[in-house]
């Protein structure tokens, strides 16, 4: 396997998910000796300063979005579709003077289509070939896989972080359809490594809530699961996911509030909470799943693919799903068990190495 190639990182900023998975993949081509460049917003920068210090990171802002509190997310992001199309446009113009300018050999783009180019490798990551739509809408789900598939051939080759066959968790957005040929399983892309599953002597917390996603689902939901939590003696722990703010926490209550925490130390988080409760986001989805760590998960009110996610992976019996306005404490009286983490490491480290070999070679 060649070594010493430049490749340029550039994850979506629409919620940090897009960047977290991108932090194994970043890690695993600077061990296999290639250089390493992260290009993005302030926000996603500053995070992967904190997950890999020392690695080279370039100004270079993708389109963010704002949602709605009353809006669903298909018809925000319809809405917003003549500035995101602009915004494609610019950043495929954009990648052309990076690309001259640090002597870029591959792409990875983590859902920015814009960021193809013949000159170079270039590879789409994405878990969503197909986009879930409302039954009204449905109809239009065959111009978007048409669509998206069109655009994943424009890139040498596209990454799906997912494990083939029954043992998945993107369902039907990646599965049970004709990939593009140049599409590739990469198994599940997480920033923990696989660990010994936790115990109940392990268990020093009731409940971990995970934070993330846009304002103002986020805040709504943070307010709601404070009253619910309020209603228990036991500790519990807010994590509220700003890596662009200082490690800080403070306590009211019987809730601890933390604005981030390493990997390790919210690796070790996770594993010490009986209960874990966060959004369907699928790389939240992923990191969980890597230590074999079950959740209650709420998808973001008109989050199509979330909400998709929460009904999939609860009729799996994996994950306990229940909308935002329906969670209160009924939810902590079930538990969904997950496969085993080694599995899951097995597999992802195969699938992974083995389309890394065909990228760089």
């Amino acid at each position: 396997m060649q070594t010493g190639k430049n490749i340029l990182i550039c994850p979506l900023e629409w919620g940090l998910g897009h960047a977290g998975r991108m932090v194994p993949l970043a890690a695993k081509l600077i061990e296999l000796g290639h250089n390493v460049i992260v290009g993005s917003g302030s926000a996603h920068l500053e995070f992967f300063r904190k997950e890999i210090p020392g690695i080279k990171c370039i100004s270079f802002p993708g389109y963010s979005i704002r949602y709605s509190s009353w809006l669903p997310q298909y018809l925000v992001i319809l809405l917003n579709s003549p500035s995101f199309l602009f915004s494609i446009i610019k950043e495929h113009r954009q990648l052309k003077g990076i690309i001259a300018g640090s002597k870029i050999d591959i792409v990875i783009s983590d859902s920015r289509p814009g960021l193809w180019n013949k000159s170079v490798k270039t590879v789409f990551v994405t878990h969503m070939i197909r986009i879930p739509l409302p039954r009204w809408a449905s109809f239009i789900e065959k111009y978007d896989l048409f669509t998206t598939k069109r655009i994943i051939r424009k890139f040498t080759f596209c990454f799906i972080p997912d494990l083939e066959g029954e043992n998945n968790l993107s369902g039907k957005l990646s599965h049970g359809i004709i990939l593009p040929d140049n599409a590739r399983f990469v198994g599940i892309l997480s920033r923990f490594s696989a660990h010994k599953e936790a115990t109940e002597s392990d268990q020093s917390f009731f409940c971990t809530v995970m934070l993330s996603g846009p304002e103002p689902q986020r805040s709504i939901m943070k307010k709601k699961l404070e009253r619910v939590l309020g209603l228990y003696d036991e500790k519990s722990v807010m994590l509220e996911g700003k890596p662009e703010r200082e490690a800080e926490s403070y306590t009211v209550g019987n809730i601890t509030y933390i604005s981030h925490l390493s990997t390790p130390e919210m690796s070790d988080l996770i594993l010490s909470s009986k209960f874990i409760v966060s959004r369907s986001g699928y790389t939240t989805l992923m990191e969980l799943a890597s230590l074999g760590k079950t959740a209650i998960i709420i998808p973001t009110p008109g989050q199509t693919e979330q909400e998709y996610l929460a009904e999939y992976l609860s009729q799996k019996g994996w994950f306990s799903a229940t909308s935002q306005k329906e969670a209160d404490c009924e939810i902590f009286h079930t538990k969904k068990r997950l496969l085993r983490p080694a599995f899951i490491k097995d597999q992802s480290d195969k699938l992974l190495m083995s389309a890394l070999r065909e990228l760089l070679e």
